[in-house]
């Protein structure tokens, strides 16, 4: 594995990588832009955690399976398990830390699958399909309700969103999740992108931060 989870001082968190759980159209104005109908009820897909690579140092896209699109998400880490029907205070106490993180997409892959029914994981689960940043603890954001993260592409700001803003809050997400199978420390939530979404190409310089808190540097290689 060549991720290790850290915090934004350096120091590595002693609990294993685990799964990548994500909420897909968890933003109204996202799931309209790709004209898609905003679920009833959360719409999971799970990334294994060996597609994980760090933002820092720039990271890689496939070459040659179409578009690769970015979607900036919110990224949350869990340092204790959670199943069954958790309170919303253990999942607040199982919230180890918050990132800014890129769940990577094979756009033209994924709308064929769509077309047939079939599920996203290949163009969602390829290797560096998340890139993550360096966690800030939790006891940094003491309102869930008021996350704010953004995207600059090349010096454009393309997605500025707020957690605000979610379809799904995250404690409810993460106990809905937590309903369905079980959390394990060092599993990582992602928590759905704002509208902005586009393609990626070589040399893409990027922003992903936290505002007020975290801010990463990365490029496409």
């Amino acid at each position: 594995m060549n991720y290790q989870h850290q915090y934004t001082d350096g120091t590595h968190i002693h609990f294993p990588l685990g799964k990548v759980v994500c909420i897909g159209r968890n933003y109204a104005e996202h799931a309209a832009e790709l004209n898609n109908p905003v679920p009833t009820e959360p719409l999971l897909f799970i990334k294994p955690g060996s597609c994980v690579v760090p933002a820092e140092g720039g990271f890689k896209i496939p070459e040659g399976r179409g578009s690769v699109h970015y979607e900036t998400e919110i990224a949350v880490l869990l340092g204790k398990p959670l199943s069954n029907q958790p309170s919303e205070e253990e999942v607040r106490d199982a919230i180890s830390g918050f990132a800014p993180a890129l769940d990577l997409t094979l756009r033209d892959v994924q709308a064929k699958l769509k077309e047939k029914g079939l599920p996203w994981e290949i163009a969602k689960s390829f290797d560096g399909a998340c890139v993550l940043s360096p966690f800030v603890p939790a006891s940094q954001f003491p309102d869930l309700a008021d996350i704010p993260v953004r995207l600059t592409l090349n010096g454009e700001v393309r997605q500025d969103g707020n957690s605000g803003l979610m379809l799904n809050a995250i404690v409810p997400m993460i106990q809905h999740m937590a309903a369905q199978f079980s959390l394990q420390a060092g599993d990582v939530v992602l928590t759905g992108t704002p509208v902005g979404v586009g393609p990626l190409e070589s040399g893409d310089e990027l922003v992903i931060e936290l505002p007020g808190t975290t801010r990463v540097e990365t490029r496409v290689l």
